[in-house]
């Protein structure tokens, strides 16, 4: 984009050059001509007004008079009625500008100066008028560059934004630039991610209800048909046996699409190398959680896979981290926990918590107990649960939250567990914090 917006920008520089530049150019090559013509034509007639004066004192015109009028290089010659023609300067040559004007009383002064002069200032005139070009391509240039950065950056932001709200990022973001239709474009982004975000979350909601309400009425109906089935009668019983039969069918269809739906949230996830990603997130948080005097451990067993992806991995643990920050208490600490099937990442802090009213309302959005948005744990969980995972507040006081994933592969329990931590943190493992919790999540995301 930035490639194509600085070529159509020199384009147009080259054709205003060419539009310009060319006919300047010629135009300044006859202006030298006309000033030297202009040049020569006011020395002659200085010469022939002084001729004039000297004509009335004596007949004969002294040459030597006029020397000191004739250019550099120049040649006069005085052509007089009835005389010889007389000159004074350089030797004649073929190669040389002359200007003619008449003498009162006939003849006429001829004054004549060296092409070379002529040419050294028309090359001169289009040296100077190639340099303004060149400055003003320079100049042309830079601003070109800097329009083209500050066109095709925020379109490449913008079609980033739409990638990842395609992807299941729907975080919002606040960054605006000056531009009214980009800016309309950010903010319909926004509206998207937000809206499309609050459609999934109901989706999922209603899924779940169904899925609930369906176990709950099947379980109800097998219990009876069980208690028809002790009936003496065998057709009763064979009944029964065929109603029991469908019901078992419907409970494995319900489980079966429910299956599905996750494996479809959860294709575009991978295998990702948990303690490297974890490392890697522990660097970049280093410096936010150490400047409030804060510090961050991490727990993770080496070698460790799940299915997910990164960026959505990183960005709700992000959300996690900044609000036990921003809310929480003590040292926040991120503990991993690998299982069989699944491995179970761990956000914790010190803090006071989430409040038991809150506790089922937590991921809810526009739920916050201090002044911020309350959209943190909503995103958080939506970004995990696009992956097929899950986001669970484990303990509410001190806060708890979990991560679910797919585990890809288990790693050895008696491996190491290699803690990461930010400056500030007291020199001590910490694989034994989260034994007590079960937890670790960036605790106060329940605030946001």
């Amino acid at each position: 984009m930035r490639r194509r917006v600085l070529t159509s920008i020199l384009l147009v520089i080259a054709a205003t050059v060419v539009a310009l530049g060319v006919p300047l150019a010629i135009v300044s090559w006859r202006l030298v001509d006309d000033l030297m013509h202009q040049e020569l034509a006011g020395r002659l007639q200085s010469m022939e007004a002084s001729i004039t004066v000297r004509s009335e004192e004596t007949s004969q015109i002294n040459l030597s008079r006029l020397e000191v009028a004739i250019p550099e290089g120049g040649r006069l010659v005085v052509r007089e009625k009835g005389l010889v023609d007389r000159a004074i300067g350089a030797e004649p040559s073929l190669d040389m500008y002359s200007e003619t004007v008449a003498l009162p009383g006939g003849g006429e002064l001829v004054l004549s100066v060296p092409m070379d002069k002529l040419r050294a200032e028309r090359w001169r005139a289009l040296l100077l008028v190639g340099a303004a070009v060149l400055l003003s391509v320079l100049v042309a240039t830079t601003i070109a560059l800097v329009l083209a950065r500050r066109l095709a950056t925020p379109l490449s932001d913008v079609a980033r934004r739409a990638a990842r709200l395609g992807s299941g990022d729907f975080r919002t973001v606040r960054r605006r630039y000056g531009i009214a239709e980009l800016d309309r474009v950010a903010d319909v982004l926004d509206s998207s991610a937000t809206d499309i975000a609050a459609l999934l979350s109901r989706e999922r909601d209603l899924a779940g209800d169904i899925s609930h309400q369906l176990r709950t009425r099947l379980t109800g109906l097998r219990l009876r048909l069980e208690e028809i089935a002790l009936s003496p009668d065998p057709t009763v019983v064979a009944e029964v046996q065929a109603a029991l039969d469908q019901t078992d069918r419907l409970v494995t269809v319900v489980d079966d699409l429910l299956t599905n739906a996750r494996s479809q949230r959860a294709a575009g996830a991978t295998e990702l190398d948990l303690s490297a990603e974890l490392d890697d997130l522990a660097s970049e948080w280093a410096p936010r959680v150490a400047a409030v005097g804060r510090s961050l451990k991490v727990a993770c067993p080496a070698d460790l896979s799940v299915r997910v992806t990164s960026v959505r991995l990183r960005e709700a643990l992000g959300a996690l981290i900044e609000n036990a920050v921003q809310h929480g208490a003590g040292v926040v600490r991120i503990n991993v926990r690998p299982g069989p099937t699944s491995t179970v990442i761990e956000v914790s802090d010190e803090g006071a918590g989430v409040p038991a009213a809150l506790v089922g309302h937590i991921f809810e959005r526009g739920m916050s107990t201090a002044s911020s948005t309350g959209l943190g744990l909503g995103l958080a969980r939506a970004l995990i649960e696009a992956d097929g995972g899950r986001l669970e507040l484990r303990r509410a006081s001190p806060p708890v939250f979990g991560i679910f994933l797919a585990a890809e592969n288990r790693a050895d329990p008696a491996g190491s567990a290699p803690v990461v931590e930010l400056p500030g943190a007291r020199g001590q493992r910490d694989s034994s914090t989260s034994a007590d919790t079960g937890t670790s999540s960036s605790g106060k995301t329940h605030r946001r």
